[in-house]
């Protein structure tokens, strides 16, 4: 399974970017997705994830600003990401899951999102 993860970059605080994750290797569809992130000197954390049936969750430090979807055509998860703030920067990483047919636990190696205030 190979999870490519792209769009990271050096924005200023309020701006927006769009990370993109393309996935190979999987039956994409039968994956739940997710981003998460780590910040220097901090644990990983989930930033937001979109399940097989297409149910989102997303963490509470970036509700109503950042949105998750996901292409099961193109295999592709993507995460708008709006009203940046300083402390969204950090390494994302895109995550693909799944508990069941064999079980999956694949993540890709990161894009560097840094937020200028």
């Amino acid at each position: 399974v190979q999870l490519q993860a792209s769009g990271g970059g050096v924005v200023q605080a309020g701006g927006s970017l769009r990370l993109s994750c393309a996935a190979s290797g999987t039956t994409f569809s039968l994956n739940d997705m997710g981003w998460y992130r780590q910040a220097p000197r901090k644990q990983r954390e989930v930033v937001a994830t979109v399940g097989r049936e297409g149910n989102t969750y997303v963490a509470d430090s970036v509700k109503g600003r950042f949105t998750i979807s996901r292409d099961n055509i193109k295999k592709t998860v993507s995460l708008q990401m709006n009203s940046l703030k300083p402390e969204d920067t950090a390494v994302y990483y895109c995550n693909a899951r799944r508990t069941d047919f064999g079980g999956l636990d694949a993540w890709g190696r990161g894009t560097l999102v840094t937020v200028s205030s």
